[in-house]
């Protein structure tokens, strides 16, 4: 009875509750934040004493504030700062009204009078300090505002008199940052009228804090007044003279400054006319400031040192013999003001002396120089680069040799006057010094030549352990001109030795003897019998085409003989046949050559006769044709339409094989066109039309077609560079309809509307953001699969599931295929893994449960962020896979669009039986999100989107872009 009085119960407070729900509508709330400006209100008024206030004030930073609540905060600070007493507190309010000025959103022109009014009530050197630099940050929130910059300026000016330091350096800073490029300050600003007393310009009330007794005082001046030249005002000359007198300043902050000002003149007033102290002479401005500088790289600091030496390298107009003055520490005769004979004879005869009387003043004393009076150019810069290069400090030398660069790469004739110097740098103790050494060498190799003693101390370089040295200097041999015939037998001879030190070298040694030849074919020719080991009369033995010296040997050999049409006639019967075999094998270290009588035997010139200026045009033209061609597959019938698809496939790969140039264009085009095929096939008319327990398996294939249109959209969309929003916008179309495949199989095979349901909502936000992200390609897509969606965006956002998977399984077979249009250049990320090889059958043995490392040499081009997106993956035998991540460190950059992955990696096991491979891979990482954040109108009660989540989440993979190596490795079991 009991139980039945209590179901009866539950069932009449069942139909009360339900009652209510159905009749009034649910309300909606809405979260209001707590007042930010109230909330600091009532802790400031909390405070008992100065400490309280200024813990509550610095817990309040630490919270971020609103835009619209910046105003009320700001008032309770400024209310608070009229009471407050104590220096720390104001100065903490002080210090917070700037960073609140900062706020995005947020207009300070509505507190700039209260902050200058209690500017001028404080009596606190650092409060005032800290209130101007807020000014500061006013003033640089509201550029377009003439009379707050006005005002700004009359403050700094009227606190430039100042007793402390810091004040004075914050005026100089406003007026550096605020001080009107074109508008002179005259008695009409009020304020200024008794400090400045005239028409007085922002430059020449800066200058006047040039001599400052304090020397930060004299940094901010120096600073303020590059700032004017940042904001592009022009500096007038007379402030030189105080930037040159600044430059034998005590501190070295102010002489760091002064180097800057100097520069920044001589580059604005390069052929002004300047006298040379203590002389009649006068001098170009630039060469005056040159020498100056240059005089500054023997300076007490080594911060001043680096400063110079890097200014020196920018300074391109100073004339010749000023700047091989610095490669020679005597003074040059050229750099003494010269007398008139006049003069000479003048002084001979001043002189008093005896003569004998045979020959006018022929026993008078020679003319004695004193070089402090008499030189244009300091003493103390003759040799300026010398110093500079055996500095001891590191940095310093550093930057000598990058400036040494510069300017040699302006000057020919002092690239190569200052080529003995650079070779000697290669001798640096500091690793980092010998490779910004052989870099800079690289970049002025058009201007030199190297002689034997030169390249033998160039030579010495390459017995360096360092392997980024070694293959640094590789590079600069391919592009070094060298004298003699010796000099490219000697470098043959010590790359050879580095080849036989460093077998990992390999590779680079072949493409630097393959520069080398090319570049003196005429130096090689002497050389050939010699190093092909011919004879006139005897057959010599034929070499071992294995070995990897002589395949370096035929490298040289080769290149120099496309230049050369008279070297193949010393070529041996062998030497055709290895040229052969490295033609197909090593085909971008070896040229194809036209050979007398010999073409129809190999076949060598085939391939390559076509190979001309017009061939990549006519290439391209194929490209395009080709997808022109496939734009007419919809008058088509099926099978015709995918026999189409198929030869273009095929007829687009063969040109990514045959035309580097257009391998990316091709290659792209190639896998979209692939995508539409597999969607063409899944889509096919027997599928559709047949219950879903008799295709069971055409219903499989179609499932994989859809996942593999997926993975292949990833590779297009990450695997590619330099695509456009167009090409972006046709790869989501495909991964779209690839989504919608799935989502109408999906309905087909399984059972349950929650799941199908789920999935209808996602696809509908897969939509919207599509629509989001590429609403200016929209007007390019009409008439495909996605305008067909949006134009039944309101039918498919209210109908049912079935109906919905229904109207997209028409709209998808009815859709045809989207044009490809391409852009102008288009390269894929490929990697080649240069070690390990692969080729060894010798395991690589180590004990089980413990590590064995293994070195990673590969070559990336055209991979963007390399180093947050390449990893090295390892494959054992029963399936275990391992992803291994590199460290930045590992990366080099040898050139545009080039990297080098350099890494070891990790390999541990139980023990084996017998030695199996392992497969080494690089892969490709990247994460994709087709959604944003949902749409602003559905967010509901909510105003914050920090706890939405997309409507996808961003999906992750990886995509093999390098060929697997195997390598042999054998764990063995452990000894007991």
């Amino acid at each position: 009875m009991a139980a039945h009085l209590k179901k009866r119960v539950y069932e009449e407070f069942s139909k009360v509750v339900q009652i209510p729900h159905e009749d009034i509508p649910a309300k909606k709330l809405r979260l209001s934040k707590p007042s930010k400006s109230a909330a600091l209100h009532i802790d400031l008024c909390k405070a008992t004493n100065s400490t309280d206030a200024l813990q509550y004030l610095l817990q309040f930073a630490r919270k971020p504030v609103e835009a619209e609540s910046v105003e009320g905060v700001v008032r309770i600070l400024l209310e608070h700062y009229y009471k407050e007493t104590d220096n720390s507190v104001r100065l903490k309010i002080a210090s917070l009204l700037g960073l609140l000025s900062k706020t995005q959103g947020f207009s300070p022109d509505c507190i700039v009078d209260d902050v200058i009014n209690i500017l001028n009530n404080e009596k606190s050197h650092q409060v005032l300090a800290q209130l101007l630099d807020t000014l500061l940050i006013i003033g640089t929130k509201l550029p377009d505002s003439p009379t707050v910059r006005q005002r700004l300026i009359e403050v700094a000016c009227k606190h430039l008199s100042d007793t402390y330091f810091g004040v004075r350096n914050k005026c100089l800073q406003l007026l550096g940052c605020l001080g009107m490029v074109d508008t002179p300050l005259n008695k009409d600003n009020e304020g200024l009228s008794s400090l400045v007393g005239g028409v007085r310009d922002v430059q020449s009330i800066i200058s006047d804090y040039f001599g400052d007794q304090d020397p930060r005082v004299r940094t901010a001046a120096l600073k303020a007044m590059l700032q004017l030249h940042e904001r592009g005002m022009k500096i007038h000359q007379i402030i030189y003279d105080q930037a040159c007198r600044l430059l034998s300043d005590d501190y070295e902050q102010v002489r760091s400054a002064a180097v800057q000002m100097v520069w920044v003149l001589s580059q604005l007033y390069p052929e002004s006319i300047v006298p040379i102290p203590s002389s009649n002479e006068e001098i170009r401005l630039v060469d005056d400031a040159f020498g100056k500088i240059s005089h500054m790289i023997s300076d007490g600091s080594w911060m001043v040192r680096v400063q110079a030496a890097k200014t020196l390298g920018s300074m391109l107009q100073v004339s010749p013999h000023f700047l091989e003055q610095t490669l020679d520490k005597k003074l040059m005769s050229d750099l003494r003001r010269k007398r008139t004979a006049h003069e000479r004879a003048k002084e001979l005869f001043a002189s008093g002396e005896f003569s004998s009387g045979r020959k006018w003043a022929d026993d008078a004393p020679k003319e004695k120089l004193d070089t402090n009076t008499v030189n244009l150019i300091a003493s103390g810069a003759c040799g300026a680069f010398v110093h500079g290069l055996e500095d001891e400090m590191f940095e310093v030398r550093i930057a000598a040799v990058e400036a040494l660069c510069q300017l040699a790469r302006s000057s020919p004739s002092f690239a190569e006057k200052c080529l003995d110097f650079l070779v000697d740098m290669f001798n640096d103790e500091i690793e980092e010094v010998r490779l910004q050494s052989i870099h800079v060498l690289r970049e002025i190799s058009t201007h030199i030549t190297l002689r034997e003693d030169q390249l033998d101390t160039v030579l010495a370089v390459l017995e360096d352990s360092s392997r980024d040295i070694r293959e640094a200097l590789h590079e600069l041999l391919c592009y070094t001109n060298v004298s003699t015939k010796e000099c490219i037998q000697l470098a043959l001879l010590e790359l050879l030795k580095n080849l036989n030190k460093y077998p990992t070298d390999r590779n680079s040694v072949w493409k630097c003897l393959k520069f080398l030849g090319s570049r003196h074919p005429t130096l090689v020719l002497p050389l050939v019998p010699e190093l092909l080991s011919t004879h006139p009369y005897f057959d010599t033995p034929e070499p071992d085409m294995d070995d990897p010296a002589y395949i370096a040997v035929l490298v040289l050999v080769f290149n120099a003989a496309k230049s050369c049409s008279t070297m193949p006639a010393l070529f041996s019967d062998h030497t055709f046949r290895h040229y052969a075999y490295l033609r197909d094998s090593l085909s971008h270290l070896v040229p194809p050559l036209r050979l007398p009588g010999r073409k129809q035997m190999y076949g060598l010139d085939s391939v390559d006769s076509g190979c001309g200026s017009g061939s990549v045009e006519s290439a391209q033209l194929f490209l395009q044709q080709s997808l022109n061609r496939v734009s007419t597959i919809q008058n088509l019938e099926a099978p015709g339409a995918q026999e189409l698809l198929d030869f273009t496939i095929r007829d687009l790969q063969r040109l990514g094989e045959l035309q580097i140039e257009l391998a990316g264009a091709a290659d792209f085009c190639a896998t979209y066109l692939r995508c539409q095929l597999l969607l063409m096939k899944a889509l096919q008319e027997k599928l559709w039309n047949m219950a879903v327990p008799l295709c069971l398996k055409q219903n499989v294939t179609a499932t994989a077609a859809a996942q593999q249109i997926l993975e292949e959209t990833y590779k297009l969309e990450f695997l590619y560079s330099g695509l456009e929003s167009r090409q972006v916008a046709t790869i989501h179309h495909v991964r779209l309809q690839a989504k919608a495949l799935q989502l109408i199989l999906t309905a087909r095979t399984r059972q349950g509307l929650d799941s199908l349901m789920s999935s209808c909502e996602k696809f509908l936000q897969d939509v919207e953001s599509f629509q989001r992200l590429f609403l200016t390609e929209l007007p390019h897509l009409q008439d495909s699969f996605v305008d067909k969606l949006l134009e039944l965006m309101p039918r498919l956002s209210s109908c049912k599931p079935v109906e919905m998977v229904k109207i997209l399984q028409t709209t998808l077979r009815q859709s045809g295929l989207l044009q490809l249009r391409l852009p102008a250049q288009i390269h894929r990320a490929t990697a080649t893994i240069i070690e390990p090889t692969g080729e060894s059958d010798n395991p690589l043995r180590f004990t089980s449960g413990l590590v064995v490392a293994l070195d990673i040499d590969a070559t990336l081009e055209h991979v963007q962020d390399p180093q947050n997106t390449v990893k090295v993956q390892v494959l054992y035998p029963d399936g275990q896979s391992h992803v291994i991540h590199p460290k930045p460190g590992d990366f080099r950059k040898p050139g545009p669009d080039r990297q080098r992955l350099i890494t070891q990696v990790y390999l541990s096991h139980t023990a084996w039986t017998e030695p199996s491979q392992i497969e080494v891979r690089l892969l490709l990482a990247y994460s994709s999100s087709s959604a944003s954040l949902s749409s602003p109108s559905k967010l509901g009660w909510s105003d914050s989107t920090d706890s939405l989540s997309p409507p996808e989440a961003a999906v992750e993979g990886t995509i093999p872009f390098s060929k697997p190596v195997k390598v042999y490795i054998m764990p063995k079991p452990t000894r007991r």
